[in-house]
């Protein structure tokens, strides 16, 4: 199959005016210049006026969160059976929107492990996952009702091998408080140093990449020492952390929807007050958080904190938004969902890019994010593994 005669944004830098990404099985087998159908011995899909680019990457979502106002309180309303359908739909959707791959950093009794294995078996629809399991936490501590509760190196060893064992592919711990969760501050320390390096030795010895959820600065310092991965949310970052993120190149995911969509819906919306009054406390510090780290170079991937408020997890286009509003070019943005995403999730070598070797994750959209980055919003199909998705 070719998909013939598009503008590509290849997610290397390069944009073709008119390009023939030709499909073998899973993978592109080729990309050049527009071809005339007469000359090939292919089925070739004429896509004159669209825009292909990768399939976009979502490094942080919840897929079993409901993008309700209140969504843990909704999944504990709910029974499994219905939240394992809720979820599932939420992954269809999610793949339609022309999210491929996605990275989920904390899931609800299993059903996150469920639903990624589904996923690969071809039983249900939905984006390629790396899953973490039950997210690391102290107790009472930031994501205590859906997470599980460590304390010591011992218990968080323990507990990270616990995930590892069910099958995680990431390995998520939790550095400060958050937004969230009732009485905790966003900006607190929360694990310590050597908590999180258990964590990290362990992932490392298993050969999967770690994430923690960091927003108080002490917190962020403590976590990079520690060896993670990447920095999820950074409220409050300073110029040493940013120092220390770049000295060891790990990667920020701002999550700039998740308080964005907070805010804008707020107590009217349902939204419980000591979330929208958090909210509005970090709000400025976020986006300045996210200017400096932009300006210093650190590397930043995308992920819209899917699940939370008026957020779900097909919004990756939200984020996208959010970051060209804070500063970013349409083409910066898009990177961020792109190649940086993929070399994140180590993935690299697969995905991210549209080349030929890599698999075949495509979205082709009716307008151009180049020119205006809520084009990604204009989804006219998505191919997966070099299958259209429903």
């Amino acid at each position: 199959m070719i998909l013939n005669n598009a503008r590509l944004i290849d997610g290397t830098g390069r944009v073709w005016d008119s390009a023939a990404i030709e499909i073998d099985g899973s993978h592109i087998s080729s990309v050049g210049q527009a071809t005339d159908p007469a000359t090939v011995d292919a089925d070739v899909l004429d896509l004159g006026g669209k825009t292909v680019m990768p399939g976009m990457i979502n490094a942080h979502t919840h897929i079993c969160l409901d993008g309700s106002p209140d969504p843990d309180a909704a999944w504990q309303e709910r029974s499994l059976t219905e939240n394992v359908l809720v979820a599932a739909d939420h992954a269809q959707r999610t793949l339609k929107a022309g999210v491929t791959t996605i990275r989920d950093l904390g899931g609800v009794e299993g059903v996150d492990l469920g639903l990624r294995d589904a996923i690969n078996k071809g039983v249900s629809p939905g984006p390629r996952m790396l899953v973490s399991g039950l997210l690391l936490c102290m107790t009472g501590g930031h994501g205590w009702s859906m997470g599980r509760e460590v304390d010591g190196p011992a218990e968080v060893r323990k507990g990270a091998r616990e995930q590892l064992k069910a099958g995680a592919d990431v390995i998520k711990v939790m550095a400060t408080g958050g937004v969230m969760t009732r009485g905790v501050d966003p900006g607190s320390a929360q694990l310590t140093y050597e908590e999180m390096r258990a964590a990290v030795e362990e992932a490392q010895k298993a050969g999967k990449i770690t994430a923690t959820h960091a927003q108080g600065t002490a917190g962020i310092k403590a976590a990079v020492r520690a060896g993670i991965g990447s920095i999820e949310h950074g409220f409050f970052l300073d110029s040493e952390a940013i120092e220390m993120m770049l000295a060891g190149e790990v990667y920020f995911v701002p999550t700039l929807a998740a308080l964005y969509y907070i805010l804008e819906g707020g107590t009217e919306a349902g939204i419980p007050a000591f979330m929208v009054e958090k909210a509005k406390r970090a709000e400025e510090a976020q986006l300045d958080s996210f200017r400096r780290a932009r300006e210093a170079g650190v590397l930043i991937a995308a992920g819209n904190d899917g699940g939370t408020p008026f957020n779900t997890s097909d919004n990756l286009a939200g984020e996208l938004e959010c970051m060209v509003r804070a500063g970013m070019s349409p083409a910066e943005a898009l990177g961020t969902a792109h190649a940086l995403g993929a070399r994140l999730l180590r993935m690299e070598a697969e995905i991210g890019t549209v080349e030929a070797g890599r698999l075949a994750d495509l979205v082709v959209l009716d307008a151009d994010p180049l020119k205006d980055i809520s084009a990604v919003r204009q989804v006219h199909a998505v191919v997966k593994g070099g299958q259209f998705a429903g």
